[in-house]
């Protein structure tokens, strides 16, 4: 299954579900990221972390690890 760390730049994705436990998972939620929300992929910084992404009409930077919890449709 693709998570929003495999996705590239440029590229328009919809959340599946969201993976992980308690807090941290609360966490990714708040921010916007749920189930079938678009996912619009402006930049990734040289080394791939942080993740600069346009969600729900703003900008949100994710790091690589909270960006593997992040399921995406097909």
């Amino acid at each position: 299954m693709r998570t929003l760390r495999d996705v590239g730049i440029g590229e328009n994705v919809k959340v599946k579900r969201i993976t992980g436990e308690g807090p941290v998972k609360r966490r990714i939620m708040d921010m916007g990221l749920t189930k079938g929300t678009g996912i619009y992929v402006r930049k990734v910084a040289p080394l791939g972390d942080p993740i600069e992404i346009t969600i729900r009409g703003y900008e949100l930077s994710v790091r690589k690890n909270d960006a593997e919890m992040v399921l995406l449709e097909d």
